[in-house]
């Protein structure tokens, strides 16, 4: 009778033992747990650390809680000044009601997905191509108004919507680099010109002082032989200003002539 009892106690142990590890379930810090019991949603959503359900009856089924982040395939389209592109983007989201996550979309990733590619050709429809290339913080924040739109249905949030790159077909990269370059060229001459203004104002006003003071011409000559000469030349050409000798001649006296005798007679 003992034995009976014994056997009996040692079954029910183990009976317990293997429904305790069918029912025991570890949901995860970042995961919360949401159960179907024949086929209906309890609305109690387990959190992180052991729960237990009814085996085969209860259905848990995990769902992450961290941030995913989907890179969104290039799409190519057409911008409104008629410039075809090809756009690659980032999607950062995450789940906020797992019971919304798991009942009212299929599959929230590929839903997201499939709304982040559709909402990418459209922004790129209706941006021209220098809000692409130079605006892109107001077309994250378009692109991720209109994909959070119908996420927020499903449970999902967008956290943050980035365009990572904007491919352009070699014509076009030509024709900008073309327009750069011409610009950039436009910029110089106009510095270049008003260089040449500035200067010419300035030698007027060297010409100027100049003019009062004649010397001061022949001092500048000088020392422009003298930079000259430092270069090391073979050949030296030196002008020679009829200023010069007009200051010279008025710098040295008339050499008088000695008077004649008288004619001799012979």
């Amino acid at each position: 009778m003992v034995e009976e009892l014994v056997a009996a106690g040692a079954g029910l142990v183990t009976a317990g033992l293997v429904y305790a590890a069918a029912a025991a379930r570890v949901v995860k810090q970042y995961e919360r747990g949401v159960v179907f019991r024949l086929g209906k949603l309890r609305p109690d959503v387990r959190g992180p650390g052991l729960t237990m359900i009814i085996p085969g009856v209860d259905k848990l089924r995990k769902v992450s809680m961290q941030i995913v982040t989907m890179p969104v395939p290039g799409q190519e389209g057409i911008t409104r000044d008629n410039v075809t592109v090809r756009v690659d983007a980032v999607v950062y989201f995450k789940v906020t009601a797992p019971a919304e996550a798991v009942v009212r979309v299929e599959d929230y990733r590929f839903a997201v997905s499939q709304m982040a590619q559709t909402s990418l050709r459209s922004i790129i429809g209706k941006s021209e191509l220098d809000d692409l290339l130079s605006d892109r913080e107001k077309l994250n924040q378009g692109l991720e108004l209109m994909i959070d739109s119908p996420a927020v249905e499903w449970g999902v949030t967008i956290d943050r919507v980035e365009i990572k790159d904007v491919s352009l077909p070699e014509t076009m990269k030509r024709s900008m680099a073309r327009q750069a370059e011409a610009d950039r060229e436009r910029r110089a001459r106009v510095i270049n010109a008003d260089a040449e203004l500035q200067a010419s104002k300035k030698l007027a006003e060297a010409a100027q002082e100049m003019a009062d003071t004649p010397a001061a011409l022949q001092l500048r000559l000088l020392q422009t032989v003298v930079a000259v000469a430092a270069e090391k030349n073979s050949t030296l050409v030196l002008p020679f200003p009829v200023e010069l000798l007009r200051f010279l001649e008025r710098a040295t006296p008339t050499q008088q002539l000695p008077p004649e005798g008288p004619e001799r007679s012979s």
